[in-house]
């Protein structure tokens, strides 16, 4: 028997975050009663004209940039301006986002359908071709221009711009800064390819120059997050933990400049095309 559609409910106030009492045990057996924020996952059922396309786990803040950046990485639009709008609805059960195309753009949903379960973190899920999972993407052409220096300089200041993981210890961040160091726009989410789907969209939607700095994210880096970064055509992706092969490999042949394992005192670099950060 199908599951019951989304209940709308416009009034529902979903927050990202809600306080819980906890008790916390020491060592030596001492109790202490206290409050814990904890991040909020929610389904999100992602929509295209009103026909259902996905249903991911979210952390629900910037839903619009999350929408746009999903459509973007999806390769169902090529900028914000194909959106004609993005409805949001809160019911007890999730959240719906429907992006509403502009006309002409409408049959491209049709070409990339799918159905995702829904399932933080997960890249794979619901794709049927090899085509689909590694598509073929336009190498970068141009050199990143940050030195060694701004990826420390972003490192050192990034966790204070991180306040719902300040609050909760539970959520990613992807973080967009520039070719100093400063870090201009931060997303943060219970998935990092949401992290990383809100920062993007953010990018597209203020018209943002992706080439003008570098993006940074609290996460392993996987193959797709390569991809999101090269489909948004940002030069230069940092992350704080190991890259898997694959996600080597794609930076590779797409000349997308890939730091990882940062700390604030040192990082690995995997690939440099441009001999940018390596001289």
């Amino acid at each position: 028997m199908p599951e019951p559609a989304l209940q709308i409910e416009p009034q529902a106030n979903v927050l990202p975050s809600h306080e819980h009492a906890v008790t916390r045990v020491s060592s030596a057996g001492a109790q202490t009663r206290q409050t814990r924020e904890l991040a909020n996952e929610v389904a999100a059922a992602v929509e295209f004209d009103g026909e259902p396309y996905a249903v991911m786990m979210v952390t629900p803040a910037d839903l619009e940039d999350f929408a746009t950046g999903f459509a973007l990485s999806e390769r169902i639009i090529s900028a914000p301006a194909e959106v004609a709008r993005v409805d949001i609805r809160y019911g007890e059960r999730g959240i719906g986002i429907d992006l509403r195309l502009e006309r002409e753009h409408s049959a491209r949903v049709a070409e990339r359908r799918r159905n995702l379960p829904g399932q933080a973190g997960c890249g794979l899920c619901g794709i049927s071709t090899i085509e689909e999972a590694l598509p073929r993407l336009t190498p970068l052409s141009a050199a990143p221009h940050f030195s060694r220096d701004a990826v420390f300089a972003a490192l050192n200041t990034l966790t204070s711009h991180q306040t719902l993981n300040s609050a909760t210890g539970a959520v990613h961040a992807a973080a967009f800064c520039r070719s100093n160091g400063d870090v201009s726009a931060v997303r943060e989410d219970v998935g990092r390819h949401n992290a990383f789907d809100k920062l993007i969209g953010h990018l597209a939607r203020v018209h943002a120059d992706a080439a003008a700095g570098f993006a940074l994210l609290t996460s392993r880096c996987s193959y797709e997050l390569v991809q999101k970064a090269v489909l948004a055509r940002i030069p230069a992706l940092v992350t704080v933990s190991a890259p898997t092969e694959l996600a080597v490999e794609i930076a590779r042949a797409t000349n997308l400049t890939l730091i990882a394992l940062a700390r604030k005192d040192s990082f690995l670099t995997f690939n440099d095309p441009f001999n940018s950060i390596v001289k």
